[in-house]
């Protein structure tokens, strides 16, 4: 598919890939909403995944996320695609490892583009091929004192 990067008199960025990262502290959506700020850009698009209390029907009571040493490089082969594929001015990922609770974020993604659409569709295809691809593994405790690994994002 050719890149999307063809419309009169709009320019490319020069690197749109601004912040991507794997942290065991807390994640800011503000600091990758700012990592994004385009004035180039008419439109935005912001994904926060959160850690609910349950998963198919059992209550959650602990969850921790772990990943493989080679998880950021495929976020970057992640993020690089998206790029070449959708007109992004700027884009950005974060997603948290370590012991979390109900209602913390695991994840953050945005994607600001010259128009709403394409941000909404780059910003689509970024999380869900970060949780297809991206080896970050779940691990969660169950109120009825089971536990499972699951694949995550």
């Amino acid at each position: 598919m050719a890149p999307h990067h063809d419309h009169p008199g709009e320019r490319v960025a020069d690197n749109p890939v601004k912040l991507l990262a794997i942290r065991d502290t807390p994640l800011s959506v503000d600091e990758v909403f700012r990592a994004v700020g385009d004035d180039a850009a008419g439109g935005t698009a912001l994904f926060v995944g959160t850690v609910r209390d349950h998963d198919g029907g059992v209550d959650v009571v602990a969850l921790s996320y772990s990943n493989h040493p080679s998880a950021e490089g495929e976020m970057r082969q992640i993020a690089e695609k998206v790029v070449a594929d959708y007109p992004v001015r700027a884009l950005a990922a974060v997603h948290r490892v370590g012991e979390l609770r109900v209602g913390d974020i695991a994840v953050v993604v945005a994607v600001a583009c010259p128009h709403r659409g394409e941000a909404f569709e780059a910003c689509r295809r970024l999380i869900d091929d970060l949780k297809h691809q991206v080896p970050i593994w779940k691990h969660q405790t169950f109120a009825d004192g089971s536990e499972e690994w699951v694949g995550a994002c």
